[in-house]
Order: structure tokens, then C-alpha cells, then sequence
């Protein structure tokens, strides 16, 4: 029998506006939500938020789609994508729109913080929920929303989108004590370079663009922080990795070593 990836893990339920959904969390120190990428909590994904755990914070990695612990395999890609981009929760290809789902992830975020203290809260978003740690960024206590290869909307159409709404991204700009983070390989198509333009355009000196150089062995090089990170002190993706734990340990004030 297979080991289950995420047996290390606490089960809780969190229920908000009448949604329920399953929350996987480990660690002690400031909260960080981690949202996973499309099939779900693949233990690649596991593996990313033990290391924020090993760094000292409490992860909240809550099941939004798929089948917790499962591989990306072509089968898991195939049965979860469909119904993930035709979710009235999602939004998937709505332009100048912040999805419902963003909604409890707030409140989930309000939650976190309640529980861990802290100056506040990080968010790591990743492809199909990249977006959402910049929609989450209304709520005060989200203070580094981190976007890694955020791909909605879907389409050509939307490639300079940033999947909220003009009065949240209104909010998002207002907020004098929030800084962004984003990631992203730069021979991706799923997170396109417009994207990154419109966030350095609308959120000035305040958004941090982290574009690393595609691999030449690995032309489709998409999730920076699971599936194609290298572990090791040279490789780009490692060194991605280190930023974005430096960039919580400053926003959370928390020291960003082992």
C-alpha cells in the first residue's frame, strides 16, 4: 500500500458562508496559506509546504479540487481540469472578475491569523490559483501574497488579466503596506509575460517579478516551486525558492533560516 504524502499532516474543516472545505495543516509560527495548482495536493506540493514548515511558519493548505496527495499524472490532469475551469467557484475564463472562491479564502486567511499571530498572514498561489493570493490581498491580514505561474484567466483574451475585479484591484492598490511577489519561467504560455507587465503597471515598484530562464532540457518548465524545482544552491529554481522565504520572513518578520 502507498504511503498517503499527507499523513503528517492535521485534518481540520473550515466552513464559511456556508462552504466546507478540508484544510491540511502542520507547522508553528505565522500562518501561510498555500493554494496548489491543478491536479491538487500533489505530494510535490506536500513536500513545498513542509518546507515552509521547516522555516518556521504554520501552513494552511486547503483542498479546492482533485484528489489530495495524488499525482500529476495525465489521468489526475484529465479528471480535475475540466470541472476546476467550469466551477462557478472559479471563474476560470472571466476577465475584471474575482472568483466567489476568494471569498472563503479570506475568511480563511482571517482565521490563520487568529490562530498563529503575527503581524499577518502569506499566500502562495500557484497556476490555476496564482491569481487568488492577489485577490486575497483585500483582506488587511494578508501582508506577502505570493503568485507563482498564476495562469487565469484562460485564454488569449484574458493574458493581461489579473483575474479580480476593478474594485478589489482598486482595494489591492490602496494599500499602502502590501508588496507582491511573483514568479515565473519565461518561456511559459500558461502565465504569460503580459500579465507580469499589467502587475508591474498597476502595482508600480510594490510587485516583484521574478522571471527565471526556461530550461533548455526542460522546454515546458511551468510549476517553479513543485513539480520542476532543483534543489541546490546554483539552480535557478532553488534560488526562487530562497526568495520567496525571504520575502515572508520580511513581510511576517520572522527569520527565514532552518
Amino acid at each position: 500500500m502507498a504511503t498517503d504524502p499527507l499523513s503528517d499532516f492535521t485534518t481540520e474543516t473550515f466552513s464559511y458562508a456556508g462552504k466546507s472545505r478540508t484544510v491540511y495543516v502542520q507547522g508553528t509560527g505565522p500562518a501561510v496559506v498555500v493554494m496548489a495548482e491543478v491536479p491538487g495536493i500533489t505530494p510535490k506540493v506536500a513536500d513545498f509546504s513542509r518546507m515552509l514548515v521547516e522555516r518556521g511558519y504554520t501552513v494552511f493548505l486547503p483542498h479546492l479540487f482533485g484528489v489530495p496527495g495524488e499525482g500529476p499524472t495525465p489521468a489526475a490532469m484529465a479528471k480535475t481540469i475540466v470541472p476546476a475551469c467550469v466551477s462557478k467557484e472559479f471563474r476560470a475564463f472571466a476577465l475584471r472578475t474575482t472568483p466567489p472562491a476568494i471569498d472563503w479564502l479570506r475568511a480563511l486567511a482571517r482565521e490563520a491569523h487568529e490562530r498563529c499571530g503575527g503581524p499577518g498572514v502569506g499566500a502562495v498561489g500557484m497556476c490555476f490559483t496564482g491569481g487568488f493570493a492577489l485577490a486575497m490581498a483585500t483582506e488587511p491580514a494578508l501582508l506577502a501574497p505570493v503568485l507563482s505561474q498564476p495562469s487565469l484567466p484562460i485564454g488569449k483574451r484574458g493574458a493581461a488579466d489579473l483575474h479580480l475585479s476593478d474594485a478589489d484591484l482598486l482595494a489591492v492598490k490602496e494599500r499602502d503596506d502590501l508588496c507582491v511577489l511573483g514568479l515565473r519561467f519565461t518561456g511559459e504560455k500558461l502565465s504569460p509575460r503580459s500579465r507580469f507587465d499589467s502587475l508591474r503597471r498597476e502595482l508600480g515598484d510594490r510587485f516583484i517579478g521574478v522571471e527565471l530562464p526556461t530550461p533548455a532540457d526542460k522546454p515546458r518548465a511551468h510549476s517553479v516551486l513543485t513539480e520542476d524545482l532543483v534543489e541546490g544552491p546554483d539552480e535557478p529554481t532553488w534560488k526562487a525558492f530562497e526568495q520567496v522565504v525571504d520575502f515572508l520572513a520580511e513581510r511576517l518578520q520572522t527569520s527565514s533560516g532552518v
